[in-house]
């Protein structure tokens, strides 16, 4: 949430008042009043509808690259497919970060919403984030450990048994990240 921060007028009586200072979370003080209507047919920015089809590609990636090294045993296409995933994920969550942040106030775009008033748009982001804040710092993890540890260990049976347990895990987290963010686009940009 953008916080912005008011000087309330002091009431005074007689008396020389010091000002006030209070933090206001609904405040509409962006860095750049930008609006950029998204390429979607609804209420969405262009950095929500950007992720929210981007999120397709990403999840197929994904999928491919597990299938990849599962079933063809091409550990190098899906070394390469999952660090360009991790380097565009990075780069995307950055950018969606900032646009939430200074451009874009999502609140305004949702109060349009049938479960705006209702409090479920809130309630579904919030499942979203329980998905979405551990996913990138597991998945960051993986990648590292799987780097630092391919050419010394690759017969190293425990290790990768290991490595396919923690990545199953951060596939379903990315997977759940993915789902939850549509379920949330829906309630909060189209219904």
């Amino acid at each position: 949430m953008w916080c912005a921060l008011a000087v309330v007028p002091p009431r005074t009586r007689g008396r020389r008042a010091q000002p006030r200072y209070r933090i206001s979370t609904e405040s509409s003080l962006y860095i750049l009043n930008v609006e950029m209507p998204g390429f979607l047919p609804f209420r969405g920015s262009l950095m929500l509808d950007t992720v929210c089809v981007a999120m397709v590609g990403i999840t197929i990636a994904l999928a491919v690259s597990i299938y990849l090294v599962r079933y063809q045993r091409q550990e190098r296409w899906h070394r390469t497919i999952q660090l360009v995933l991790a380097s565009v994920l990075a780069v995307a969550v950055l950018a969606f970060e900032l646009d939430l942040r200074l451009l874009t106030n999502w609140r305004e775009l949702a109060r349009e919403s049938v479960y705006y008033p209702s409090g479920w748009v809130d309630r579904v982001l919030w499942i979203h984030l329980l998905f979405a804040i551990p996913t990138p710092l597991m998945w960051g993890a993986i990648i590292v450990s799987a780097l630092r540890n391919y050419s010394h260990r690759r017969h190293d049976a425990k290790y990768w048994e290991r490595h396919r347990w923690w990545g199953r895990l951060a596939a379903g987290m990315m997977f759940g990240t993915a789902v939850s963010g549509w379920v949330f686009y829906w309630i909060a940009f189209v219904a």
